[in-house]
């Protein structure tokens, strides 16, 4: 039943502090170990989520020199994960590269970002994985900002092979290209479409060729863009200036088309999404009015609308949403949780 729904089940503590707790994986890996990161603190956790409502500290994920800071993950279909790490050296001012783990979190192989033939400024951000094309692309943005980066790269996903950098060339607007940030594959797994931060949405074409080139086929209405989800053939993409969210059919990726967008409210920017693995609900969470809540939302993927679930909110609140106050949170009272990377139970 639905007696607890909206309520915090469980937490367990990290023996931790300033961390920056940060990006989970995007779904709930079939054997129910998570990795969370703290970027801060250089570290990833794995978290045993097997038994949601007792959830257990595993190990922290080992990282092999010159490596660090690493932060977002994908899983692999055989149940490793690539991570990708934005440095390497001790200074931070060096690109750093993939690392593959096996299902138990040991360090199968790495490579480097590095390019001697490449001279753009990237640090590995994001990553999306193509096994059909055999291939891995990622992103560059800096979480440090030391500069911004235009290009995305290409892998190989069985040896890890950086193949090559691409420039994502600029659009109308002259800067829609700035800070490449996250790469998603579609449902049909060989169709690979990047997201700017600049809100610049680009078709890497040829990817699994020698000549593979960047497309930029829409610029979303805003000036900051954040974490998309996919469900089906939708680009569910989170606009922050506008206090949005915004839903694309993405039928014809050279042709997105806005089919619906789920206003907020103002002050309430939308940053992380992610979808449940039936693609029938979606997890939101952001900054400013968003910083301490977490809001659910149902999809109709028939129509392609998003809507707030009212009835996902804490005891009491006035609006929708789960709010984590300052007397809500145990562990000790050292304020506020600010929730970031989410996901769904393999459940639902």
């Amino acid at each position: 039943g639905h007696t607890r729904y909206g309520e915090i089940v469980a937490t367990i503590p990290i023996e931790a502090k300033g961390i920056m707790a940060h990006h989970t994986e995007p779904q709930m890996p079939a054997g129910g170990i998570l990795l969370a990161n703290g970027f801060h603190a250089n570290t990833t956790f794995q978290i045993d989520l097997r038994d949601p409502l007792r959830p257990r500290l595993a190990s922290r994920l080992p990282i092999p020199a010159p490596f660090s800071h690493a932060h977002s993950f994908e899983r692999l279909p055989d149940g490793g994960v690539l991570a990708t790490y934005q440095y390497q050296g001790g200074r931070m001012d060096q690109p750093g590269g993939l690392v593959e783990y096996d299902a138990e979190g040991r360090v199968r192989r790495a490579s480097s970002a590095m390019s001697g033939k490449d001279s753009a400024f990237v640090r590995p951000y994001s990553l999306a994985v193509s096994p059909a094309l055999d291939r891995v692309i990622t992103t560059g943005n800096d979480m440090h900002h030391a500069s911004v980066s235009t290009v995305v790269q290409v892998w190989r996903l069985s040896d890890l092979a950086l193949l090559h950098t691409i420039q994502l060339p600029a659009g109308p607007r002259g800067d829609e290209n700035v800070n490449s940030y996250e790469p998603r594959v579609l449902a049909d797994g060989r169709t690979v479409l990047v997201v700017t931060r600049n809100c610049g949405l680009y078709h890497l074409q040829g990817v699994d060729t020698g000549r593979p080139t960047a497309v930029l086929v829409h610029t979303f209405a805003d000036t900051r863009c954040f974490v998309p989800a996919i469900i089906g053939r939708y680009w569910i993409q989170p606009l922050a200036n506008k206090y949005a969210i915004s839903v694309f059919d993405m039928a014809s990726p050279v042709r997105p088309r806005e089919v619906s967008r789920l206003e907020l409210g103002s002050d309430h920017t939308p940053h992380w999404l992610a979808a449940d693995t039936q693609g029938k609900r979606v997890v939101i969470t952001g900054f400013r009015g968003l910083e301490r809540r977490v809001l659910l939302a149902q999809f109709d993927s028939a129509r392609g609308v998003l809507q707030l679930d009212e009835q996902f909110r804490s005891p009491g609140a006035s609006a929708s949403g789960i709010s984590f106050d300052r007397d809500s949170w145990p562990h000790g009272r050292t304020g506020p949780a600010i929730p970031h990377g989410a996901v769904f139970s393999r459940g639902g």
